[in-house]
């Protein structure tokens, strides 16, 4: 993989390509060490109850190791799950919960500031037309509408 960036994944299923080299530098600066590591729920709810307190697995956690370092652990399991809560599917609340991850790396903690953050690079990384290509310039935007036959 790319340098400064670490895709792990302990899962029995395919991660989808997304743009997390692009989303890291965007977010966190190019000179930034960033480990993605895709884990089983029942590893997620270990290192939650080890960290957080909480005994439940879940969809993120941010660990920054460093002043310029840091690790992002995902359970794909319960992102599918809760997608459709978020009216998104998997795909699309992946990356949104890597966007989450990083601006919490950043420094962020929930607020609107980080709801803003969030909603801009949502909307830059996540912008699909309806065929599914992301921010695909051959259509300017606009929806052709079929003229009624007479």
């Amino acid at each position: 993989m790319e340098e400064n960036l670490s895709l792990i994944n302990k899962t029995k299923s395919k991660i989808p390509t997304l743009p997390f080299l692009e989303l890291r530098d965007d977010i966190l600066g190019k000179n930034y060490f960033l480990s993605i590591a895709f884990l089983e729920e029942k590893e997620s709810r270990r290192i939650n109850k080890t960290y957080r307190q909480k005994d439940k697995s879940t969809n993120v956690l941010s660990f920054s190791l460093r002043k310029n370092e840091g690790e992002l652990v995902l359970c794909p399991a319960v992102i599918k799950r809760e997608a459709k809560d978020f009216s998104k599917n998997f795909s699309q609340f992946l990356c949104f919960l890597v966007i989450h991850g990083m601006l919490h790396l950043k420094g962020h903690e929930h607020s609107s500031t980080m709801e803003r953050a969030e909603a801009k690079y949502d909307k830059k990384y996540n912008s699909r037309n309806r065929r599914g290509v992301r921010n695909d310039k051959s259509r300017s935007g606009r929806v052709h509408q079929r003229r009624k036959k007479s």
